[in-house]
């Protein structure tokens, strides 16, 4: 099962489960996180939705392999719902939701932080988003809700330099709300979770949309300016050059 699901008193736990693969996001992974989103938020007995992952990674991001296909595959399928279908639901996500980052965070595994309500790192757990070091343009609107979040110039260092991000700097930009012992992790994630699902679901949701609604539209407008960044230069000299480095190292 690539997303592992467990309810316990209305907080429901997503685990991304692709631990041989840092829970990279292929196409099936999308689809299926996709669905499990869309699940809990349509679920009267959830009150709130835990994400996190197996293994040492919480995401390495996309898959690489996979985008590598997707430009030299003429064949190549895309999924059901894919990546633009998973920054959907997580836009249109009605419950709280809290992120349990468990490992590192690359890519999409960082950037999502952007739609968490409340977000729980572990101490060893570290962040990056490659976008420049992959000749690629932003995703999942980081580059509305990254400056929102932290502020231009903590946003513009780590959306332009490629670079690690600890958890000590996440917690002083503000991109985690608590750092745990990685043992003590889910623990404190689900103790607070217990605490909102004690509450009114419909109070619950109603907080929530009063603090997301005024953004949803500037979100998805980055994300499409995002998107045809991204189309031109997928595929582009320094694109195919970074995959093609990737892929080698893969088989060696």
């Amino acid at each position: 099962m690539l997303v592992q699901i467990d309810d316990d008193g209305g907080v429901r736990t997503l685990t991304l489960n692709r631990p041989e693969a840092l829970n990279a996001f292929n196409e099936a992974l999308y689809d299926a996180t996709t669905v499990a989103l869309r699940d809990a938020d349509a679920d009267p007995d959830v009150a709130v939705v835990v994400l996190t992952g197996t293994g040492r990674a919480f995401s390495a991001g996309n898959d690489l392999v996979e985008m590598q296909a997707r430009i030299t595959d003429p064949d190549f399928q895309s999924g059901e719902h894919g990546f633009p279908g998973m920054i959907e639901a997580l836009t249109a996500l009605r419950k709280p939701l809290i992120l349990a980052v468990n490992g590192l965070g690359v890519g999409i595994g960082a950037t999502i932080l952007g739609y968490a309500d409340l977000v729980f790192m572990a101490s060893n757990a570290r962040l990056k988003c490659p976008f420049t070091s992959l000749g690629v343009a932003p995703e999942a609107a980081s580059s509305y809700l990254l400056p929102r979040l932290i502020g231009r110039q903590n946003a513009a260092w780590m959306l332009l330099s490629s670079e690690w991000v600890d958890a000590d700097e996440a917690l002083r930009m503000g991109l985690a709300w608590k750092l745990c012992d990685p043992e003590d992790l889910m623990a404190e994630a689900g103790r607070h979770a217990a605490v909102l699902a004690s509450r009114s679901i419909p109070s619950l949701m109603a907080v929530k949309e009063t603090i997301v609604d005024p953004t949803r539209d500037a979100i998805a407008e980055a994300a499409r300016r995002e998107y045809a960044k991204f189309e031109v230069l997928l595929g582009s000299v320094a694109n195919a050059d970074a995959l093609s480095d990737f892929a080698e190292r893969k088989t060696q």
